[in-house]
């Protein structure tokens, strides 16, 4: 098979750190005399995919656009360690299928996350040997289709599909000019009819069909 490039969005695709960010926020947020709230997986779930500034406006809306951020930077900071010490909820079948696709294709993550994050999640699992390069908000901060589109331009890429979950992930693959695979296990729900899958063990077989009826 010709090798072919597949970046990957993070939460909701290949895993859910819901639980364990909100643990780490509420941490960090006891700490500030100016705040009094316990944030929960739900909270965070609620505002998975957004780009770092548009989380911070909602969960710290009620501040000015400076005490938003800094509030943000602070929790993010703490939970890339908290992440890499705890982990989050790896989807069933993570490892295998991107050791199996690595075999054939180029494998990239782009993310709407803090700078840390998607290297906390590297770390914990050891997955770094399996990606040859990741971009996310906190480096570029641009939206996510930029990103991607940064990332192709950095890497040669002209071929690719994006694996995730929400609709804003199948919006950002067309406004860079690439194939989208909903990963359909995840926090949304696509408008669109693409290509889909139940669990990530699915995609090297429907990979393979995007790829062909290119």
């Amino acid at each position: 098979m010709k090798v072919e490039s597949l970046i990957f969005d993070m939460d909701g695709t290949l895993w859910d750190s819901a639980e364990k960010v909100a643990e780490s926020w509420t941490d960090v947020l006891k700490m500030q005399p100016d705040v009094d709230m316990v944030v929960t997986e739900s909270d965070i779930k609620a505002v998975m995919g957004m780009p770092m500034d548009a989380i911070a406006k909602k969960m710290f809306g009620e501040f000015p656009e400076d005490r938003q951020m800094e509030l943000t930077d602070a929790c993010g900071d703490y939970e890339n360690d908290y992440l890499r010490q705890h982990g989050g909820k790896l989807y069933d079948g993570v490892e295998d299928t991107l050791k199996k696709l690595s075999e054939t294709h180029r494998l990239y993550i782009v993310s709407n996350c803090q700078s840390g994050y998607i290297e906390a999640f590297l770390e914990y699992y050891g997955f770094g040997k399996y990606f040859k390069d990741i971009l996310c908000w906190g480096d570029t901060k641009v939206s996510k289709g930029e990103s991607i589109k940064i990332l192709m331009d950095k890497n040669g890429i002209t071929d690719a599909a994006y694996v995730g979950d929400i609709q804003g992930d199948c919006d950002s693959a067309r406004y860079a000019g690439i194939k989208f695979i909903h990963a359909a296990y995840g926090f949304g729900v696509i408008e669109d009819e693409v290509p889909e899958i139940e669990n990530l063990s699915q995609l090297p077989d429907v990979v393979e069909k995007v790829f062909a009826g290119k």
